[in-house]
C-alpha cells in the first residue's frame, strides 16, 4: 500500500446516504478535534489496543526522520477507550487528508461510556493503520520508541507533544493506558537553553 491513502478512503461507500456518521478517535482525534462535529461522547471499542507503531512522515516527523503515532493492534479481550464524534459525511474529506499517511477507514462497533444509555452502542468508523501499510514501523523496545518520539519533529510540531497531549487527554477521560503512560514516563526531558 502507498503512503497516501486518501483516494482509497474516498472509495468507501458503507455510509453513503447517511445524514451523520460516528467516528472513533483514539489518538490525536481525542485532543485535536479541528473539524466540525454534531456531538462528542466518550466511547470504547473491543478487541483493540493503542500502540505507537505507526510512522508519521507528514505531521510529527519527516520522510528522513519519521515520528511515531498511535494506531490500533488487535488483542482479544482488550478494550480501547477514546472519543466518539458524530459528524456530517462531508467532514470525512478533510479527515481523509489528515489521516492519509497509511490510515484506512474501517467500520467498527462503538460502545458509549457516558451513561446516557445503558449498554448503548453504534456502528461507526475508525481510521486504522495496519501492518501492511508502507508507513508501519511496528513494535520496538519502549525506550527506543520514546527516544524516536523525543527526537522527531514535523510540520505539525514535535512528536513528543503528540504523546504528551494524548497521555493528558486519556488522564482527563479517566483512562489507564499502560503503553501510552510508559512511553510518556520514558521521554527524556527536553534540553533547556543555557541561561544568560
Amino acid at each position: 500500500m502507498t503512503l497516501d491513502t486518501t483516494l482509497l478512503n474516498r472509495r468507501m461507500t458503507h455510509f453513503d446516504g447517511h445524514e451523520s456518521i460516528w467516528l472513533f478517535g483514539y489518538g490525536s482525534l481525542i485532543w485535536k478535534a479541528d473539524f466540525p462535529f454534531l456531538e462528542r461522547r466518550p466511547a470504547h471499542i473491543h478487541g483493540w489496543v493503542r500502540r505507537f507503531w505507526q510512522g508519521s512522515h507528514d505531521h510529527r516527523g519527516t520522510p528522513e526522520a519519521p515520528g511515531r503515532v498511535a494506531t490500533l493492534v488487535r488483542e482479544p479481550g482488550a478494550i480501547c477507550h477514546g472519543m466518539a464524534y458524530r459528524i456530517a459525511p462531508e467532514v470525512l474529506r478533510p479527515l481523509d487528508v489528515r489521516e492519509k499517511n497509511g490510515y484506512l477507514r474501517e467500520v467498527i462497533r462503538l460502545h458509549f461510556d457516558d451513561g446516557q444509555g445503558e449498554g448503548e452502542n453504534a456502528e461507526g468508523l475508525v481510521y486504522l493503520a495496519t501492518e501492511d501499510n508502507a508507513a508501519f514501523l511496528g513494535e520496538a523496545p519502549l525506550d527506543a520508541i520514546a527516544e524516536q518520539i523525543a527526537m522527531a519533529h514535523g510540520p505539525s510540531g514535535p512528536n513528543r507533544d503528540y504523546l504528551l497531549n494524548l497521555a493528558q487527554a486519556l488522564r482527563d477521560l479517566g483512562v489507564d493506558d499502560p503503553h501510552v503512560f510508559a512511553l510518556a514516563r520514558r521521554l527524556p526531558h527536553p534540553a533547556h537553553a543555557p541561561g544568560p
